[in-house]
Parts: structure tokens; sequence; C-alpha cells
């Protein structure tokens, strides 16, 4: 197919199918996602290889195109942006890819690319955009994301194999605005510096948004966000996330986490994190979905949660958590599931707090959370007053020979009029009873 210099071609979502055709070298922007193009791409790519091309956008997102991708890169060097999600490519990503120094988009995602992340990726350093998620990568991730892709805004990496700690120079990178980690098998802690992620910590505003000068109806695969797949044209604002959801992640939350005031959606779920949740989180203002669930966190629900303005998500089912879930609208609103699997009480759940007129167990039995460290403060007071009362009485005998004579000499007293008292009740008793046995014997 021939066209003219500059040319546009879209022909994306319809029913093509076969291979794909050959392309003149003066188009800049070809679509051709969601078709049914099968077979490989070699021909496609590698036509007149030695011709500098003039395409700066290619997406052949949602097609069948599979096997290897050819070792064609080295004359596009003009292209910036790359879609080839979605399809059945495999093995790794070539060493030629180097030469695309324009590169902003990347979008491989949904293949069955496999081995590292190649280190060629490292000269393409006006990278906005790397989506590898749901392939089968491995290794451990590359520390030089965080050196060489300052200007990244969106990295997605998730359902992989990645394995290791997740890196600390991905705190470098001050644009990031989307971290996706989730479903890898990645361990250790999470890295205290996240809170040097800055454009998370600011709320949306026109210093922080995606701009690639391309023509808007160039669509790319954007984010995955609660759930959902989300498609969209190039946009001026994204949603502020991050994710290291599914994998084995140790330790305590980082309390400078907090301080990301412009994140939208932090999920930690399936992790074996520990400690409390941070009294803070309910002040990040911008905190629209929360899930912290399956992991050990213990202690109560910050009271702060009940604050946020814009939570609409929350999940903090099976953990190790105790007491009263806050009372707010947004809180008391949510699926009681959000909060199953710990020892919670308050609406939504059923429980209301109270056991047959008693205080429930995390309020007046703590020592089964806390080792048999609260007291119970009754018997504490039964104690005290029996103690005060036996040296208030018996302390004075004890150092006072006089006082101890005279209490005595009372007792002395006070026991001979008893017995007296005694001994003459037994007269009486006495007396009557035989003046009643006289008059019985003369009646009869």
């Amino acid at each position: 197919m021939t066209f003219s210099s500059n040319s546009v071609i879209d022909l994306s979502s319809n029913h093509f199918k076969g291979s794909l055709p050959y392309i003149s070298s003066n188009v800049t922007l070809l679509d051709l996602s969601n078709n049914s193009f099968y077979r490989s791409i070699s021909h496609f790519l590698c036509y007149k290889m030695n011709e500098p091309k003039k395409i700066q956008l290619l997406n052949l997102e949602k097609n069948n195109l599979s096997e290897k991708i050819p070792d064609c890169w080295m004359k596009r060097d003009k292209l910036k942006a790359l879609n080839l999600g979605n399809n059945n490519f495999t093995d790794s990503i070539l060493a030629s890819i180097e030469s695309l120094t324009l590169l902003m988009s990347l979008h491989l995602y949904n293949n069955k690319f496999s081995g590292n992340l190649p280190s060629s990726l490292r000269n393409c350093e006006k990278l906005v955009t790397i989506d590898v998620a749901d392939n089968e990568f491995s290794g451990s991730i590359p520390s030089w994301i965080g050196h060489r892709c300052s200007s990244l805004m969106i990295l997605s990496l998730r359902s992989n194999n990645f394995h290791g700690h997740i890196p600390e120079e991905l705190c470098a990178l001050t644009s990031l605005q989307i971290l996706d980690l989730s479903h890898n098998k990645l361990f250790g802690h999470i890295p205290r510096c996240v809170k040097n992620l800055s454009a998370m910590a600011t709320k949306n505003n026109s210093n922080h948004h995606m701009n690639f000068n391309l023509p808007t109806y160039f669509y790319v695969k954007l984010s995955h966000l609660k759930g959902k797949i989300c498609e969209n044209s190039i946009i001026l604002q994204l949603v502020k996330s991050i994710d290291f959801s599914m994998n084995s992640i140790l330790g305590e939350i980082p309390k400078k986490v907090t301080s990301l005031q412009g994140l939208q959606s932090l999920n930690l779920s399936y992790n074996l994190l520990i400690g409390s949740i941070s009294e803070n989180v309910g002040f990040m203002g911008s905190l629209e979905s929360i899930d912290f669930s399956m992991n050990q966190l213990s202690g109560q629900i910050p009271l702060s949660i009940s604050s946020s303005t814009f939570l609409n998500h929350l999940n903090l089912s099976y953990n190790n958590l105790i007491g009263k879930i806050p009372l707010s609208t947004q809180l008391q609103s949510l699926n009681a599931s959000s909060f199953f699997g710990n020892k919670l009480c308050r609406l939504p759940l059923t429980d209301n707090c109270s056991k047959n007129g008693e205080k429930p167990n995390n309020e007046n039995k703590g020592s089964k959370y806390t080792g048999g460290l609260e007291v119970d403060w009754f018997y504490v007071s039964m104690a005290l007053g029996f103690v005060v009362g036996f040296w208030s009485v018996c302390g004075p005998l004890l150092w006072n020979k006089q006082w101890r004579i005279r209490y005595f000499q009372f007792l002395d007293h006070k026991g001979y009029k008893f017995k007296g008292l005694i001994i003459h009740s037994i007269g009486i008793y006495e007396y009557g009873v035989s003046s009643y046995d006289h008059l019985r014997q003369s009646n009869l």
C-alpha cells in the first residue's frame, strides 16, 4: 500500500483478517488495532528494511498476531508510540529496540513475552509509559528504570514472574503516577523512599499530566484500576495509583506513604504485611480506594478514615484488626465483607459491640490480644479496699501497746455482757418450758 508523504491510516475496529499488508515508508500514523490479523509480522516490519521510515505511531493492539518479533527496528527511529498489546507474541524483546530513542509509549501487555526486560530499553530515555503487564517476564525488576527513565509516568509490570526486592531506584521516578507491580513474586519490604514519588504527593494539576503531542484519536492502553481495564485516548490527567498486591511483601506499611496526598488508589492486598494502619491514612485527601485485605495487620481501624471525603472503596478483610468500626456515612454503607475475618464490631457487621449486656471482647478482654498486659480494675479496687481496711483497723493495734490493751479489755467487757445475756436468755427459756409443762398436767 503506497501513500503520500505524512499519511495517517486508521483502519481500527473492523473485520480485517489475514496477514498484515505492506505499508509505505511515508506513513506517519498507522492504527490497525481491534481486527483479526494473524500470523507473523516479519514481512510487515522488515519490508524495505534499509529504507528510513517516517512512522511515529504504530498500533497493532487486539489482533491475533503471533510468533517472534523480528529484529527490524533500526530504520524506525522516529517511532514515538508502539502498541503491540493483546496479541500472542512470544520470546523476548529484541536488542534492536534500542534504536527507538524517541519512543515515549511502549505497550506490550497481554502477550507471551518471556525472559528479562532487555537492557537495550535503557536507551529509550524519553519513555513516559512502560506497560508489559500479563506476560511471562522474569528476573528482578531492573534498577536502570529509575536511573534512565526519568520521565516515566506509567509503569505496569503486573502479572509476570518478576522476583526479588522492589528496587529503591524506582523512588527516583518523580513523575510517576501509576505504579503497578501486582501479581508477581516480589518479597522484602516496601521502600521507605516511596515518599519521594513527588507526582503522587501533589493533587492533580496542570504540572503533572500526560502530553504526547499526538493526535487524540490514537488510543493506548492506559491503566488497570479497581478491577477494570480502562482504554482512553491521550488524556491530561491520570488516576494516581500504587498496586503491590499479590506478592510476598513483608514488614510494616511505611508511614511515609501517607505523605502521598495526591494518591487516589492504594492496593497492598494479599501480602505478608504486619503492624498497625497509620492514623494519618485518613488524611490522604485524594484517596478513593484502599485495599489492605489478606495481610496480618493488627490494632484498630484509625478514626481518621471516617473523615475521608472521597473514599468509596475500602477492603480490610482477613487481617488481625480489633475494636469498633469508626462511625461515618461512608464506612457504615460499605459491604460487610470489607471487614470479614477480623475481630471487629459495629455496622456494617451484625456484631453491635455487646454480648449479654457486656462490653465486647476487644474492649474488656484486651489481654487476649496483648498477652495479658491489660488489667481488670474491678478486681484491683477490691484488693486495694481490703488492704486499706485491714491496715486501718489492725495497724494501730500492732504498733501501739496501750491501744492494744484497751482494745482487748473492751472485748473482754463485751464478752462478759454477752455471756450474761445468753445465760439470762436460757433461764427465761427454761422457766417458760417448765410453766408450760405444769399447766398441761393440771388440765389433764
